[in-house]
């Protein structure tokens, strides 16, 4: 497996889909009514599919099921594991009627099976425990016009990690959380005095093998947009939110930083020292935290001037459209949500957990613990659309429309790095997606 095999299945795998999704734009019928799902009788076997992500991750959800099945017997559950590479292609390929009873899907592509009525709200069948004991965050992923399609069991976030010998001998300070994180300004000069220390002047890692033509070039760097004041999508259009002249000047800066970034061909620039500071999430600290140990830092993304912000979102669960049991599976959504399979899960992959009780009690994540960075941004949700100075973590847009959206800003955000004219870079991308927002009557959902 090649490197750039290596860091897409590393992120794929601890909670973070990164697969392409523009495959999905437009596809199957859409725009129609709510999907035809029936509560049914409350028992009986349901169909429940699932990536096949790491083993550990696997793991944790095939002894979910088989605790599930073993403590009643008025519901079965039918596990289906279907491999990573093609999951999302096969729910896309398969008609409504003909998809399980219950199915996990990337958080972004939820609107869009919302429109092609391949699932349905879970509301009503999931308990108002279960839906309460979700993070803020997690529900603005799964919320499409005041109903929920889905709830996740984990869910991610981004930082910058950072090597504290260096970053000391350097004589860089360092924010200690939101509060005092970095302007854009302010990590600039600590790049620069970095580089002053550093033998080939390349103190920090992007993450950038292989480009930023994909979904990490989205999740990676819209913060970047957000954070300039910016959106990825306003009121149903690009142009005027994602091409202002505050995003056009931080993504000039974001530009700048190439010459401080060290290509990272091996995936051990921060691990081994190469490098002072790591622009990625929360999946990399096992890694990190063993090669640093005490000399690791966690530290927020710099402020643009609309305040700090990072990505979220992941992997979650929801009721199939055409469910004729939609009982029986809001019952196993809440068996599978609850602290004991959520804690499993969160220590298979390492993410953050998406419910209260558990991100409360989580070693990691919890207050005082190593990343409790993480837990502080998600407590802080913007959703998809208000982006205020005082939020963090932002949902990616939830529209039909979003695998457009992820294909020609990450387009963009790959020719600004490599040079191209931020200006025109983001004006082209703005246009194209207006352009088939329009051809689609705005992706609409009744």
């Amino acid at each position: 497996m090649s490197s750039t095999s290596r860091k897409y299945r590393r992120a794929v795998c601890t909670g973070l889909a990164l697969a392409p999704l523009v495959a999905l734009a437009a596809c199957g019928s859409g725009g129609g009514t709510d999907a035809s799902a029936e509560a049914g009788s409350g028992k009986g076997t349901i169909s429940v599919w699932a990536h096949q992500g790491q083993k550990n991750e696997a793991g944790a959800l095939q002894n979910a099921v088989k605790s599930f099945n073993s403590s009643q017997n008025k519901i079965k559950v039918d596990l289906k594991l279907i491999p990573e590479a093609d999951y999302t292609k096969t729910i896309t390929a398969t008609d409504a009627a003909e998809l399980p009873d219950v199915m996990e899907f990337d958080g972004p592509t939820m609107a869009n099976f919302v429109y092609n009525k391949k699932l349905a709200p879970i509301d009503t069948y999931v308990s108002a425990r279960t839906m309460d004991n979700a993070t803020d965050a997690s529900k603005a992923q799964g919320e499409v016009d005041g109903k929920h399609y889905g709830l996740g069991m984990f869910d991610s976030g981004l930082g910058i990690y950072g090597n504290k010998k260096l970053l000391d001998a350097a004589g860089v300070k360092y924010p200690t959380g939101l509060s005092d994180g970095w302007t854009a300004e302010e990590f600039t000069a600590a790049l620069k005095a970095l580089k002053a220390k550093d033998s080939d002047g390349r103190t920090l890692d992007l993450q950038e093998t292989g480009g930023y033509a994909y979904e990490w070039g989205t999740y990676g760097f819209a913060p970047i947009v957000w954070s300039a004041g910016g959106s990825l999508l306003k009121d149903g259009k690009a142009e005027g939110a994602l091409d202002t002249p505050a995003v056009i000047s931080a993504m000039k800066t974001f530009q700048s930083w190439k010459t401080y970034v060290d290509p990272n061909t091996d995936g051990n620039a921060f691990a081994k020292g190469r490098v002072a500071l790591s622009w990625v999430g929360h999946w990399m600290y096992p890694a990190y935290s063993e090669a640093l140990g005490d000399e690791l830092v966690v530290l927020p993304l710099p402020d643009f001037g609309n305040g700090p912000k990072t990505g979220q979102g992941s992997w979650a669960w929801g009721i199939g459209g055409d469910t004729k049991n939609a009982k029986a599976a809001g019952t196993f959504l809440d068996t599978l949500l609850n602290d004991a399979n959520v804690t499993a899960m969160t220590t298979a992959n390492g993410a953050v957990p998406a419910t209260r009780t558990a991100l409360a009690t989580s070693s990691l994540y919890k207050q005082g613990g190593p990343l409790q960075l993480f837990a502080d941004q998600l407590a802080k949700p913007c959703g998809d659309s208000d982006i205020t100075k005082s939020c963090v973590a932002v949902t990616r847009p939830v529209t039909a429309g979003y695998p457009v959206i992820t294909s020609k800003f990450s387009e963009a955000l790959n020719s600004i790095y490599g040079r191209a004219d931020p200006k025109d870079a983001l004006e082209k991308a703005a246009r194209a997606i207006d352009q088939d927002f329009s051809d689609n009557a705005g992706y609409k959902i009744p």
